[in-house]
Formats: structure tokens, sequence, C-alpha cells
């Protein structure tokens, strides 16, 4: 006799489908995110100042409504900046000399090298990208400023190749929302952060529902906009990964161009969208394992 009825087996069977569907679904994600960021990677300094893919505007969003300016800041190098963050997630981390420091989605390894300046010798700092190109740019930038205790390295935020409870600090810049699956993301953080270790993360929230057209759009998830999810959502997450001392340090609304929303819907839906007081946010979060 089976330990299942018919019913139950069937409940099974759609839920292993609805698995493999969206298995099928992150990997397809994962490889748009990895092709546009190369070709980012691949595109000048000069270029990637316009937009966030240079000035053929790939991604459809100018990422100088998002970034933040670095030039000011110890251990800022022009070559590594390639104007892709949301924030200054270095500004809130509390880092100490001497500190391991891990950055996910480290790209040229811009937020690297102000954590470096932080640590200083006696610390380490670890960028994590799964682009080759994007790795390849950040290891040419290492081997141009000297730095033996920065290390580049490939890997998957979802399944980090990296021990347990061996970090100080982590962060990360605007990177996270394009990660499908967040809970194992902060799963991955909460894991690698030793106990009394913090991280403090840039990234995009929303509050409100996006217009389906925009949500579901392969070019607009790269460019930060449909893979973000609601804050509250977001920081729902945090706290149900045991993280403490939950912070939102700062908030910035994101105003997205009406000729780019107009992509995806009539005027008369953009009215209505304005209306709603549906927002893009950056945030930095910080919290504690």
């Amino acid at each position: 006799m089976s330990m299942y009825d018919n019913s139950q087996r069937e409940k099974i069977i759609l839920n292993q489908v609805k698995q493999r569907i969206m298995n099928i679904h992150k990997k397809d994600i994962k490889e748009i995110v990895k092709e546009k960021y190369s070709q980012i990677a691949l595109q000048s300094k000069t270029e990637n100042e316009t937009s966030c893919c240079g000035s053929g505007d790939c991604c459809g969003v100018d990422y100088t409504i998002f970034s933040e300016n670095y030039e000011k800041l110890e251990g800022h190098n022009p070559d590594a900046d390639l104007g892709l963050g949301c924030g200054i997630p270095t500004q809130f981390a509390q880092i100490k000399k001497g500190d391991t420091v891990l950055d996910l989605g480290s790209g040229a390894g811009n937020d690297c090298f102000v954590a470096r300046a932080i640590v200083g010798e006696t610390g380490q700092v670890f960028g994590l990208d799964f682009s080759d190109t994007m790795l390849e740019k950040a290891r040419e930038n290492v081997k141009k400023l000297g730095f033996t205790n920065v290390e580049f390295h490939k890997g998957d935020i979802e399944e980090m190749p990296l021990s347990s409870d061996t970090l100080d600090v982590v962060v990360s810049n605007c990177v996270l929302n394009l990660v499908p699956d967040k809970k194992k993301a902060f799963s991955e953080i909460y894991r690698v952060l030793k106990k009394g270790g913090r991280f403090s993360i840039s990234d995009v929230v929303i509050k409100g529902t996006l217009p389906k057209g925009l949500k579901d759009d392969a070019v607009m998830y790269a460019g930060c906009v449909s893979g973000a999810i609601q804050k509250d959502e977001y920081l729902g997450i945090i706290n149900q990964t045991r993280f403490t001392d939950v912070t939102v340090n700062k908030e910035k609304e994101i105003d997205l161009p009406s000729g780019l929303l107009l992509n995806y819907m009539n005027e008369d839906e953009l009215g209505e969208f304005k209306k709603k007081n549906i927002g893009i946010f950056s945030i930095t979060v910080t919290a504690t394992k």
C-alpha cells in the first residue's frame, strides 16, 4: 500500500515541476545578468559614466541615477569604479583595521579597494563575482596597485565557495537585487560571518507593485529594477535569517525617467503609476550575526 494517496502524489509531482521551472528560470536570470555585466566590464571608464552598460544603454537604466560619488574616498581607484553601485556600503560597515572583509558582486574591485584602505596591511579583503570578464578586470587592477591582501574569486552568492564563520564584515553594492533566491543569499551571508560579524549592503527595493511589463523584462532585471523586491519583504528576510540590529542607515528614492517607463506602459498607465506613489529606492542596511 502506498504511503501517499493520489491527491498527495499529485501535489508532490506538481511541486517538483514548479521547482524545476523555478530552477530553469533562475539559471536564465543568472545567465542574462552575467552576460550584461560582462559587457559592462569590456566598456571603458568613460563609456560607463554615461549608463550602466556604457553609451549603448544595454541595460535600459542610467546608472548615474543610482550611483554615489566615490572620488573623495580613501582607496578609490578610477579604473575600478564603473559607476554600478547604489550606495557606499563601507560607509556604515564599521570596518576596523585588521578585519577580514568580503565584497559580494565585487565587479572591478571598487568597494574592495575602499575596504582595503580601512583594514590596512594586516587585514584581508576578498571579492566574489561570477563574471569571468569582471574578475579579469579586477585582478588587473589589483596587480597594478600591488596589493597582496586583496583577492578576487569566482563564485555564486547563493552557494559561496567559502568556509563558515570566517569573516568579520560582508559588504555588497547593488547586487543582491540581481540574485534570484534572496533568502538563500542572506542565509549564506549568515553562514560565512563570524559570530558578532556584520554586513552592510546597499541595494534597490520597491514600495508598491511594479507594472507587469516592467517586472517581467529581462533587461530591466539586469538594470537592477525588476529583480528588486518590496522593502518590507527584504527586511523581513534579513530578520528571518536571525540577524540582529537590522538598521536602514540611508534611503534614497530613484526617479526613473518617464521616457523609460513609457517603454512598458502607455500615457494613461504612466499617470496611474505615478498617482499610486509606487517607489523604487536605494537603501543601505546593516545587521549583525
